[in-house]
């Protein structure tokens, strides 16, 4: 089973000129693997996967998964190490999403991420026989993604409770806002809780949780990680004042739509150009500059 433990980035998909630049992502991900975090994101929200076709699609994973590898003639020992990938499924009919799990099923992939069906708002017993036959049709371990904001539908506290009980259901990425919830969970203690909210990662780990899913961590990802290891070391005092000084970064962050601040921010740097694809839109003038500044102080 893989371990979900530590802070994980949901990598963005980059553009140039309307297509996918597959040596800028190749980049972010040697990037983050140097940093030291413990796994990445392919396909999630913050990768933009809805506006991205099977065949795009298909070819970011692929390209993750090849960067991804360790580098056999690397003498640095991060380098050395396989990061692990966990992909995003997203989608309403569940037939559907089996037969895009049955494709994943030969990769080499840590496991799938999984949002409840969007806009159709089951019920939570046809969310339980949703996520169950998509576990039974998975051979990697399953992460459930519990967020309201975008599929109109909680994941009860009970509904968790019975899809722990499943032997491939391993962790959740916790975007509901309930510490009532997130504790729960933590104290049964047979889902790993990774915070999916970047402002509840402090208080996730501090409470027990496993780590993060944190789309903010694309910038000073190293001060994530770093923030992670002095929690789980307990140096509480430490942890605070990293956590005190990321708070404005990850503010902005969120300041309009993900991914666009974080794409400005990354554009900025020289690593990916400013491009997103319709219906999201660039960071305003405004908040741009503001990122740029923070880019700056760094």
């Amino acid at each position: 089973m893989s371990d979900f433990s530590g802070i994980w980035i949901p990598l963005i998909t980059p553009f140039t000129d309307g297509a996918v630049d597959h040596a800028a992502l190749r980049a972010l991900v040697r990037r983050y693997a140097n940093a030291g975090v413990a796994g990445l994101v392919a396909l999630g929200t913050t990768g933009e996967p809805a506006t991205l076709d099977a065949a795009e699609q298909d070819a970011v994973l692929a390209t993750i998964l090849e960067a991804a590898r360790a580098d056999a003639n690397a003498t640095d020992n991060m380098q050395r190490r396989t990061l692990p990938v966990l992909v995003g499924v997203s989608g309403n009919h569940t037939a559907s999403m089996r037969e895009r799990i049955e494709q994943l099923n030969p990769l080499p992939i840590a496991g799938v991420l999984i949002a409840a069906p969007y806009y159709t708002r089951p019920a939570q017993d046809g969310i339980v026989a949703h996520f169950s036959a998509l576990a039974d049709a998975s051979a990697h371990p399953v992460v459930l993604y519990d967020i309201p904001q975008r599929t109109g539908v909680r994941l009860e506290l009970d509904t968790l409770l019975t899809l722990a009980a499943h032997p491939r259901i391993q962790a959740i990425k916790d975007c509901a806002g309930s510490l009532d919830t997130t504790l729960a969970l933590i104290r049964d203690g047979r889902l790993q809780v990774l915070a999916g909210n970047d402002l509840e990662v402090f208080t996730t780990l501090c409470a027990g949780g496993s780590g993060a899913i944190a789309a903010s961590a694309h910038w000073r990802p190293e001060r994530f990680v770093a923030l992670y290891r002095a929690l789980t070391e307990g140096k509480l005092d430490e942890g605070r004042r990293i956590f005190h000084a990321l708070v404005p970064h990850i503010e902005l962050a969120f300041a309009e739509p993900n991914p666009a601040p974080i794409k400005a921010l990354l554009a900025a740097s020289g690593w990916v150009r400013n491009e997103l694809r319709l219906p999201m839109t660039r960071a305003s003038e405004a908040l741009t500059e503001r990122l740029a500044a923070l880019g700056e102080r760094r």
